[in-house]
């Protein structure tokens, strides 16, 4: 009997010990353990055989992993030597238009006298709608965590942003001429009012204004865009020094500026612009952007594509200024996901500096996260790997047969890595891919629907001889 007792005091005292072990453990929501952790954070630190820990939606800890054993995780993700980096930021899009992809590739002043008309027929709250939830499913897949938006009827983007789990700065197109959602610049200036409104203080949206361009809108509304920008301290997203019609358009209008000095001319160049493309710039226009603290989006394959040059990106990110990467819309690039980017942003870069040890995969990935955060003045709470961030994460497979075998984790991802490789995704702490499913939104539910409107836009545009050339 006194054998049994002893047991049972044994039995309890060791229960007891565990019971205080567990007690002592870190409690946290989501551990990776195992990782080949890329933290971009500013001395670039890379753990070998590292670990994230998540506690609710920011960043706890991250460590070289041998203190994997301090934690206790609601979900645990070993990473088995898989590339762990932030979460991709696309600084430059307009997600709706994946219904629009792979149309009149090749017609010669595209925007003008294919894309415009092309809207003007068929663009509505449940065109954006469609093609938005196309287009974060494939961002998501891609490694794309944040992405900044240009188009009409933001509000329907932002819905779709909050269903999946996304965090985006979704900016409302202003244009001097009628479209879908407005019928002047004026109307379109109150819908982004409304819209700014309704969005403020969402904590994974942030609502802009989005004048289309510098010479498709006059000098008073982007003046008047710029002094709400300040009063409601919400981002201005254009697209800037972009085309040959851009540049005379302006010359016209400003004596001879190029685009950037007509900007700061008139006031519109501040810390809360972000410039999408800013490829005709001369020496004198990146300092001024650099002086007024503007953000800058650059978009490899949209602008080699449509044929209109290579940014100076490099350049302005030696020089300090806030430029991240971007895929602009579906129909410029036509992939949406950052990493497709990489390859060009690297090869092409060294091509026109004639220098094959210019922009380094280090920088490209740098661009894409951290850099990308920058520009969009969101460095603070995204971008990087690191204690009290929010968790914005992705995993990438290295056991694909691309990616093996992995002798430079940068390189790897720059010159290897596909969209595809993409095997988990993370946004403020939730999980919302998990080995390539889906786990917010009905993928099959999402294509089938987009399906079904590239139908319409078949019988309207293609089939009925409509397509403008």
């Amino acid at each position: 009997m006194m054998f049994k007792k002893t047991l049972i005091a044994v039995s309890l005292a060791a229960t007891s010990l565990a019971s205080t072990s567990a007690l002592a453990l870190e409690k946290v929501d989501l551990l990776i353990k195992n990782a080949t952790v890329l933290t971009m954070d500013q001395e670039k630190t890379v753990f070998d055989n590292g670990l994230v820990a998540v506690k609710e939606n920011k960043i706890f800890a991250v460590t070289d992993g041998s203190d994997v054993k301090d934690y206790l995780a609601a979900k645990v993700i070993d990473a088995n030597g898989d590339i762990v980096l932030p979460g991709l930021i696309n600084t430059h899009t307009h997600v709706s238009m994946t219904v629009f992809r792979s149309m009149a590739d090749d017609v010669p002043d595209r925007l003008h006298r294919y894309i415009f008309p092309l809207e003007k027929k068929l663009v509505s709250r449940d065109m954006v709608r469609i093609g938005a939830q196309l287009g974060n499913v494939e961002m998501l897949k891609g490694g794309v965590t944040t992405y900044a938006d240009m188009y009409y009827f933001e509000d329907e983007v932002a819905k779709t942003v909050d269903e999946i789990g996304m965090r985006a700065v979704l900016g409302e197109t202003v244009i001097k001429f009628p479209v879908a959602d407005a019928a002047n610049a004026d109307e379109g200036i109150q819908y982004a009012l409304n819209f700014i409104k309704e969005y403020k203080d969402h904590p994974r949206i942030t609502p802009a204004f989005a004048p289309h361009a510098p010479y498709t809108n006059t000098t008073e509304i982007l003046q008047k865009i710029t002094k709400l920008s300040l009063e409601h301290d919400v981002p201005v997203m254009i697209h800037l020094a972009e085309s040959e019609r851009e540049n005379q358009v302006i010359a016209e209008r400003s004596g001879g500026k190029t685009p950037v000095g007509y900007m700061a001319d008139i006031g519109a160049l501040t810390p809360n612009l972000v410039g999408a493309h800013v490829i005709n710039v001369d020496d004198n226009d990146i300092a001024l952007l650099k002086k007024h603290d503007v953000g800058i989006a650059h978009n490899m394959s949209a602008n080699i594509k449509s044929a209109k040059g290579v940014s100076p990106a490099l350049k302005m990110f030696d020089d300090g200024l806030r430029i991240g990467l971007g895929t602009d819309g579906p129909m410029s690039g036509n992939t949406i996901s950052t990493i497709d980017e990489f390859n060009q942003v690297a090869k092409v870069h060294k091509l026109v500096n004639k220098d094959r040890a210019a922009m380094p995969p280090m920088k490209v990935i740098e661009m894409a996260t951290i850099g990308a955060a920058r520009a969009l003045h969101m460095e603070d709470t995204i971008g990087s790997l690191e204690t009290g961030k929010l968790a914005d994460i992705i995993i990438i497979d290295t056991t694909a047969p691309n990616m093996v075998p992995v002798y430079n984790p940068y390189s790897a991802l720059v010159y290897s890595a596909y969209a595809t490789n993409v095997k988990h995704t993370i946004v403020d702490g939730k999980l919302l891919m998990e080995d390539r499913n889906m786990l917010t939104v009905d993928e099959d539910a999402i294509r089938e629907e987009a399906l079904k409107f590239a139908d319409k836009v078949r019988k309207t545009v293609v089939e009925s001889g409509e397509v403008v050339q």
